[in-house]
Parts: C-alpha cells; structure tokens; sequence
C-alpha cells in the first residue's frame, strides 16, 4: 500500500520529482514526458521497477526511489513521516562506449605500527565503478577510506584509489582490492604483487607513488581540522 516516489538528481542540481506510484497508476510531473516512463510495483518480490524508454543524454543523472515511513520515531512522537530514499543508481548515457582500467596495482607504505594498502585504479570510463576489500573470509569495512573517481586534466577516462589501514602485525594476513566496472571486474591481492615482475625495479615506483598518496591525504585532514578550527573561531 505504500506510495512509492522517483527522483531525477542532475550533476549539481537539487533532486526533482519525476512521478510517484499509488494505487498501481504512475503520476508523472507535468514537466516531464510521461510517454517515456514506466513503473511497476512487483508485490511478490516488494520491488519497484521504473523503466527509462528511449534515452538520451540529457536523462544523464542519479535515480532514487523514495517512500514515507510512518513507523519512525518522528512519526510517533510529532506525528510527522520521514521519506527514505534508496542509495541511488547512476545513469550515463553517451555514445563513448566504455573502456576497462588500462591499469590497477596495489602500493604498500608502513608507517609506525601500521600498514596502509593503496588500490589505484587507473583511466576507466564511465567513471561508475565499485571497489571493496575482502580479506580471505569476507569484506572488510572497518579503517577503510573510499575516495571518488577523478579525471585527470586534459582526460576522458577516470581514475580512483581506495585505502586500507591495518595493524603491522597483519602483514602476513592476505587481502583483496575487488574492483566491478560494466567493462571488467578484476581481484587484486596485497601478497605475490611481484609475482611475475622484477620486484627490485617497481619498488622505487610503488613507494613514490604511496608516499605521493598518503601525502595527499594528510594535506586534505590538515585542510578540514583547519577549517573545522575557523569554523568555530568566527562562528
């Protein structure tokens, strides 16, 4: 019985409605072309399909479904819903086709009493790519930083990194960098990274290329403790 809302969110824009779905009929928004949306409610499975006909590059943007709770806090202290959105799917729509990652590695830094393990995936288009960590048993969450995929000057394609963080006791423990793009998916593991290569040849460029990275990190916390500290200074 639940109304189930959809939302268009262009790059830089705030969300905008495009329909909602009640009582098993799509309203479409007036500024919307309505011949070009499907949705459907699919009960046995508690799914909502919305369908895109036709698409054309200015359909480029992120996808939420959306619906009111009334069985939050807030509804049973206030008396008011809360609408929860889902995480959102991201649709590009250009005629560049797509190209796998022309690089990945994992580079290694030890600092003090830790391990820090760098996944860089390098010049990948479209620029939607999932990575995670795995251990041998499972996915590791925890002391993992995911950065965003960026475009280097003058590029089409995109690259990202992905950081973890362990205790240097851990160094003989295996992990995973799992990367899925629509083009490949791939696993790299932090042991027997030189399996087939001259390790003594990389390993000036790995740690380069690591210390390069935790640099950068260190200078955007620096930035935000900065900026947190005048934040509170003029506030």
């Amino acid at each position: 019985g639940a109304v189930i809302h959809w939302y268009q969110q262009k790059e830089g824009e705030a969300p905008r409605r495009l329909l909602f779905l009640s009582g098993g009929k799509a309203n479409v928004e007036s500024d919307f072309q309505a011949s070009r949306y499907m949705v459907e409610r699919i009960s046995a499975q508690r799914r909502c399909v919305f369908t895109i006909k036709d698409v054309i590059p200015e359909d480029t943007a992120t996808y939420y479904c959306a619906y009111w709770d009334p069985h939050c806090t807030l509804f049973t202290v206030l008396g008011y819903y809360t609408k929860l959105f889902g995480s959102g799917t991201k649709l590009i729509v250009s005629d560049k086709g797509n190209s796998p990652p022309a690089n990945s590695e994992i580079l290694q830094k030890t600092h003090e009493n830790q391990i820090v393990y760098v996944c860089l995936i390098e010049k990948f288009y479209p620029e939607v790519i999932r990575v995670t960590w795995t251990d041998e048993e499972k996915e590791v969450t925890d002391n993992v930083v995911k950065g965003k995929a960026w475009q280097p000057s003058k590029e089409e394609k995109y690259s990202i990194a992905s950081w973890l963080t362990v205790p240097a006791e851990d160094k003989d423990k295996k992990y995973y960098c799992k990367y899925e793009h629509e083009s490949k998916r791939d696993s790299l593991p932090t042991q027997g990274m030189c399996h087939m290569l001259n390790c003594n040849s990389v390993y000036y460029h790995l740690m380069h290329r690591t210390a390069y990275l935790v640099y950068i990190i260190l200078l955007l916390k620096s930035s935000m403790y900065y900026l947190i500290i005048l934040f509170f200074i003029y506030r």
